[in-house]
């Protein structure tokens, strides 16, 4: 019997652009929702300096997976709100928890930092493990409301449009 190696989880480094260009790229090539603009958008992200968070998984010296988070406006003007995404694991290592992993670490960070909530588009049966939900009067314009999620941490409620960093318009 395998066992699967157990990744560690470090936030990322200069050196590592590259290979998370390149899992990115790998993890949504045959993803069917995808726009397949994943990495130049953590690209703009990074070279706008709007990565708040940007974790990679490593196993056996192998960077295998990535995640990124940034923040996002709401209309109603409710402060320090982040947009959890891309999440990139490679395909030969999905479905061994490293997505999760990434995750959960990502939205620690954020809470550490005194996140108020975040914000994520995706597959619903997925987000909605981590606590996110549909929040009735929060959306993305041009999204169907059942993939467009949020997990808030305060007591504020806020409604209205959520717009990501210009970065997310990123093609090449």
């Amino acid at each position: 019997m395998t066992t699967t190696p157990h990744p560690t989880l470090r936030l990322e480094t200069p050196g590592d652009a590259e290979a998370i260009e390149a899992v990115t790229e790998v993890a949504f090539r045959e993803a069917p929702h995808s726009s397949h603009t994943e990495q130049h958008i953590v690209r703009a992200l990074r070279a706008a300096g709007a990565l708040s968070v940007s974790l990679v998984a490593e196993c056996d010296a192998e960077l295998v997976g990535h995640v990124a988070a940034s923040k996002v406006t709401l209309s109603d003007g409710t402060p320090d709100w982040f947009g959890l995404g891309p999440v990139s694991v490679l395909p030969a290592w999905q479905g061994r928890g490293i997505g999760s992993a990434l995750v959960m670490e990502c939205l620690a960070r954020l809470r550490a930092r005194g996140a108020r909530g975040c914000v994520v588009l995706g597959e619903p049966g997925y987000y909605a493990r981590f606590g996110f939900r549909v929040v009735p009067g929060l959306i993305l314009p041009g999204v169907p409301p059942a993939y467009f999620m949020a997990l808030d941490w305060g007591d504020d409620r806020p409604r209205g449009e959520v717009a990501f960093h210009p970065a997310f318009a990123a093609t090449a």
